[in-house]
């Protein structure tokens, strides 16, 4: 059967000032990038400047679009691609306690008997309302990538699968993507990428990295930290839909060293 295998890269911006002071951002604090955070950006560009990508998303919020212009401005590939911002990426929003410090809601969501991910502050958003914005995300990308690149690029499924599970992972900046046309960088957030995280785990069955343990599948991304999977999407009554998902490696990062 005729399939397309992408890759897909989900990179968390680069730090702020309220992610050095250990503050939430959310949503309503739309912060521009630090002096480290800029240089983060910048060594993320130099670490991605020679993979290929072919479509690039990022979220409309300030520190997301900084990074993701400075990572496209090192790319060899990125000079004729478009960067589509994208409001289904933006961070969770942490209502009443954007602005306070992370320590804090830490204590109130341990008060309430829950752990921090999945503690919801008054007037923030649930872990199953960002849950809804990832598959939004996920389903519009199928169907964009699909339209774009299905005509060109669509293979027999056996030769992709048989690709993407001997594709070595060897601490490259291209490992799981060599050979792979079609890949899509993803600009975003450390807690929306947790719940992306664990959505392709636990929902969508996504093959985990040797050696792997959910504890740290579920972690936070350190700032420009590079999670990496491949999707295979088959073409179903004219539309796109996911049949595979495998993940390369996730929470590459602290000056993309290489782990």
């Amino acid at each position: 059967m005729k399939a397309l295998t992408f890759g897909l890269s989900l990179i968390r911006h680069g730090e702020t000032q309220y992610n050095k002071e250990g503050l939430l951002q959310g949503q309503a604090i739309d912060s521009p990038l630090s002096d480290i955070g800029l240089q983060q950006a910048e060594a993320a560009g130099c670490y991605l400047k020679d993979v290929a990508f072919s479509n690039v998303f990022v979220s409309d919020m300030l520190r997301a679009q900084q990074t993701a212009e400075t990572i496209m401005k090192h790319n060899r590939s990125c000079s004729g691609v478009q960067m589509v911002c994208d409001s289904l990426l933006k961070e969770k929003s942490f209502g009443i306690a954007e602005g306070q410090r992370v320590q804090d809601v830490r204590e109130m969501a341990k008060a309430a008997g829950q752990s921090f991910p999945d503690f919801t502050p008054p007037k923030g958003e649930t872990q199953e309302q960002v849950k809804e914005r990832v598959k939004e995300f996920l389903e519009k990308t199928l169907q964009q990538i699909g339209a774009e690149h299905w005509r060109d690029r669509g293979e027999d499924e056996s030769s992709f699968s048989a690709q993407s599970e001997t594709s070595p992972v060897e601490g490259q900046a291209d490992d799981g993507v060599r050979g792979v046309p079609v890949h899509a960088l993803v600009v975003t957030h450390g807690a929306y990428m947790c719940v992306a995280v664990r959505f392709f785990v636990e929902e969508l069955h996504c093959s985990l990295p040797p050696g792997s343990d959910k504890a740290h599948m579920f972690a936070l991304s350190p700032n420009t930290g590079l999670c990496r999977f491949l999707l295979t999407m088959r073409k179903e009554d004219d539309r796109f839909k996911l049949s595979g998902i495998r993940c390369v490696f996730v929470h590459r990062g602290g000056g993309h060293v290489k782990k």
